[in-house]
């Protein structure tokens, strides 16, 4: 039996703000703001889409939370998540009309638990971590690696969203649901042995590697198989998230599901990066990655490529030839202007990061060199579809209307400056 608790004084403040979240929902502007959503995932947008991602410091921009439970504080922070964008920073994120809830479901790669090591500051402020690594010579401790292992559970999944609507449920509707299917299986490899040693894996035992990779892509492929046949993917073609900070409104994809009819995942968004990879060579990629990441991203409707790593090296050879690829993120290390001419009149969209330090570093924000910086992106992304994800901000530093000015500039560019 799972139990949640929240105080009186927790119900009327979340009440309050379900109440502020659905009327947020409704305002024309959102309505809009989903229109031209669905007009660019579908290559055919007016305009640059812009989203600023909060997740790194929330704690800057978030009202002080005021529940007295643990549970009430976790609702509140997901009701202000939902919104603070609109009040805080009026980009072209949308506000839900619901308050989503997820699967309770997991994967554990190999059936093992990366365990970290935490520093913290004398304030007890978190500085950074590592992983312990279960790999230490990859040709030795390949067959020691078991089999994956998930789940779900459904019993806690169902009791959490009984336990939410009866606190508004009658204000704002709850709903379950979930976002782009994820996998970044470099990223997994760096965990369970660091970069170097995977780096040094490649060479030294090519054969053992590629086993490894179809190993994990297998295992990937047998989980979201798995979801399908248990009946837990839901659609994601609206508010959902596609990863790095952007969203799912598509109608080529199914909007809800039909009745006794249960979605595959071709009928879904996915999502992969490969940052670890940055150092090995576009043939590298090619021959020891790609095969694998293709394989995988192949099982998706649409799917969105990319983080911090610079794209252009790896797209003319592979890449490009992902025929549901719809986002390619074009991050500070990426050639900005060699993507352009690529994507140019392409269904791709240029999915912009500009660099995180106008708004994270120091209190002013540089009006003048961040102009230019999104000039710059402006003026190589002309003909493509362009989207702007500021992402990995971790300090307002002191001034919490930077990102809402950053925006306002943007705009003005926009108008300025795309034809």
């Amino acid at each position: 039996m799972v139990d949640f608790y929240v105080t009186s004084e927790d119900r009327v403040i979340l009440r309050e703000l379900s109440k502020k979240q659905l009327e947020y929902s409704q305002l024309p502007v959102m309505k809009e703001r989903a229109k031209l959503w669905y007009k660019h995932n579908a290559g055919n947008g007016t305009r640059p889409m812009i989203h600023v991602e909060i997740g790194t410091f929330e704690p800057d921009i978030i009202p002080k939370l005021r529940c007295q439970t643990d549970t009430g504080r976790t609702i509140e922070l997901e009701l202000y998540r939902n919104f603070i964008n609109y009040e805080m920073i009026d980009d072209d994120r949308v506000v839900p009309p619901y308050y989503p809830i997820c699967w309770d479901t997991w994967f554990k790669l190999f059936g093992v638990t990366i365990e970290r090591e935490h520093a913290k500051s004398a304030e007890g402020q978190g500085l950074g971590h590592r992983f312990k690594y279960i790999i230490a010579d990859l040709e030795k401790d390949f067959p020691k690696l078991g089999p994956s292992k998930y789940g779900v559970d459904k019993e806690k999944t169902l009791a959490w969203k009984e336990f939410v609507e009866n606190i508004f449920g009658d204000i704002l509707p709850v709903k379950i649901t979930n976002n782009c299917l994820y996998a970044v299986p470099t990223q997994d490899i760096v965990h369970m042995m660091g970069m170097v040693n995977m780096l040094f894996a490649m060479y030294d035992y090519p054969d053992t590697f590629h086993a490894l990779m179809k190993r994990i892509s297998d295992d990937y492929i047998e989980y979201f198989r798995w979801l399908e046949s248990e009946g837990l993917l839901l659609p994601t073609a609206s508010y959902e998230s596609c990863g790095q900070g952007s969203f799912c409104f598509t109608h080529e994809l199914p909007q809800e599901t039909e009745s006794g009819k249960q979605l595959k995942t071709n009928d879904l968004w996915g999502f992969m990066d490969s940052q670890e990879t940055v150092g090995i060579s576009p043939d590298m990629y090619q021959e020891f990655i790609f095969p694998y990441y293709e394989k995988i991203s192949g099982l998706y409707g649409l799917f969105s490529y990319g983080c911090c790593e610079p794209v252009d090296p790896i797209w003319d050879n592979c890449l490009s030839k992902s025929d549901n690829l719809r986002k390619v993120s074009i991050s500070p290390w990426c050639n900005e202007e060699f993507m352009g001419e690529r994507l140019k009149g392409a269904r791709v969209i240029y999915h912009r990061k500009p660099s995180p330090n106008f708004i994270g570093v120091g209190k002013e924000l540089d009006e003048d060199a961040w102009r230019r910086h999104i000039i710059k992106t402006l003026k190589a992304a002309q003909g493509c579809h362009l989207e702007i994800t500021q992402r990995d901000v971790y300090s307002l530093g002191g001034d919490i209307h930077k990102p809402r000015k950053a925006v306002r500039i943007i705009r003005e560019l926009i108008d300025e400056y795309w034809l």
